[in-house]
């Protein structure tokens, strides 16, 4: 991997968007760093402007954001971190290493949640394992790809929800994927904020929901009546 470029798609992350970049710089400190806001109206771009290399004003939408950074991206690999995920400081190594292999596509860390509660630590660890099982991913996992790959798949799909979840399985199809057992590290507020047992159950219920086949666009209006902000981590 000759050089790897870092898509931070961001939506009114003030309070968070720093310390990711921070994050990202000492785990990764020879990439490209590319933040594609989709029209914040809090600080974030203020935060993020000096801690990037590239600032992009994009239609809102993960998809849409995180192709846009894409194709402004001069790297060999893409990897796509989410504005509220901290990445570890072997964050480039680790993704190196794991292309080293020539069969490998991509892949995706292990996770994490940013609470020290014992149910919370059990929920990374479950959604580390069930992604493992099932070699998918979702976008709190810091996906990582080849650019040939990512071009040749055609990126995100422009969906509502479920864009991440899409392009792993793609990914999966297209050749080996990576689980990393080093840990990006992401925010809880969405299960502080709901519930612990009313939000993994949602989460659950939406994924099985889409690998069924249910349309994405009505998902989506079941996904945000339960609280979650279109580009919440």
């Amino acid at each position: 991997m000759d050089k790897l470029s870092v898509i931070v798609p961001m939506l009114n992350e003030e309070g968070a968007i720093a310390r990711a970049l921070d994050a990202i710089a000492a785990g990764a400190p020879q990439a490209q760093v590319i933040v594609v806001d989709g029209a914040s109206t809090d600080r974030s771009r203020d935060h993020a402007r000096a801690r990037c290399a590239l600032l992009l004003v994009a239609q809102r939408g993960l998809a849409r954001q995180m192709n846009a950074g894409a194709a402004a991206a001069k790297g060999d690999a893409l990897a796509f971190v989410h504005a509220d995920t901290i990445v570890p400081p072997t964050f480039a190594d680790d993704i190196a290493a794991a292309l080293a292999d020539p069969a490998v596509v991509g892949g995706r860390f292990d996770v994490e949640l940013d609470d020290a509660s014992a149910m919370l630590r059990l929920v990374g660890r479950l959604i580390s394992a069930r992604s493992r099982l099932s070699r998918t991913a979702t976008g709190d996992q810091a996906i990582f790809i080849r650019r040939r790959v990512f071009e040749l798949l055609g990126g995100y799909r422009d969906i509502e929800l479920g864009e991440d979840l899409d392009l792993a399985r793609r990914m999966k199809r297209a050749g080996a994927v990576a689980c990393l057992r080093t840990r990006v590290t992401t925010s809880a507020r969405r299960w502080r904020e709901h519930g612990i047992v009313a939000t993994s159950v949602r989460m659950w219920f939406l994924r099985a929901a889409l690998l069924l086949g249910v349309p994405p666009s009505r998902l989506a209006r079941l996904y945000k009546r339960g609280g979650r902000a279109e580009n919440d981590g």
